[in-house]
Parts: structure tokens; sequence; C-alpha cells
């Protein structure tokens, strides 16, 4: 079997991460926007980031990482102030802060790390269901 480029690596787990944030605390598909509070079906929502994607080292981190609708996550930009409001409150206070100073260091992963990560994920969805 061909081995995937690192992009391509990089875009599958991207993509299978996103889709377990949507749907781990979605009930019945229906997951709710962290910063407004819309439901929606989960694939209609997005996976939003505190920091952004392109710190890798906050990338895939799940304390980086909420449900948000499209007009919060793209339209108003993150909605990052609602985003730290709803970091301290799920995870404790701190977590804004410490999210951004981990995002401020490099972030490196390796070919075999970027899969470990997919499968990781990949299993995480199929107990989901």
């Amino acid at each position: 079997m061909k081995k995937l480029t690192r992009s391509k690596l990089i875009k599958k787990l991207d993509q299978v991460f996103s889709q377990y944030i949507r749907r781990k605390d979605a009930i019945n598909d229906i997951a709710k926007c962290i910063s407004c509070g819309a439901e929606k079906h989960y694939k209609e929502l997005q996976c939003g980031h505190f920091m952004s994607r392109s710190h890798y080292s906050t990338r895939w981190d799940e304390l980086n990482v909420g449900v948000q609708c499209v007009s919060c996550n793209i339209f108003k930009n993150g909605e990052q102030y609602l985003f730290s409001r709803y970091l301290e409150k799920r995870h404790g206070e701190g977590t804004s802060n410490e999210l951004f100073l981990k995002s401020q260091t490099l972030g490196k992963f390796t070919t075999n790390e970027l899969e470990e990560m997919i499968n990781k994920y990949k299993i995480l969805l199929d107990q989901l269901e």
C-alpha cells in the first residue's frame, strides 16, 4: 500500500479529529455550538479551535477545540472571548492561558505520530456508534 504524503496525513487527521469532536457530545446526532448555543446536526457544525489551527502544538489538542456553528467559527472569527469562557468553565480556570502558552511552542509531529493519531480517532469514532 502506498504511503500517504505528510499533507494528506494532516488532512485525514483533521477530518477524523473534527468528526470525533463534533460527534462525541452529540445526542441523537444533534450537537450544540459552544459559543451561541445553536443546536444542529453535527454534520452542519464545525470543529472550532480556540488557538488557531496554524499552531500545530494545539491543533489536535482536545482542550483547544469545541463544536461551533459556521457563523461563530467563520463569520465571527471563532468568538474567542466566548470560547475562552467556555474553556474556563468546562476545563478549569487557567485553561485558556495554558493553551495560549502551549500554542507558542513548536509542535512537530512525525509521520508515525500522525498515523497513530488518525488510528486513535478512528477507534474513538467507532466506539461512538
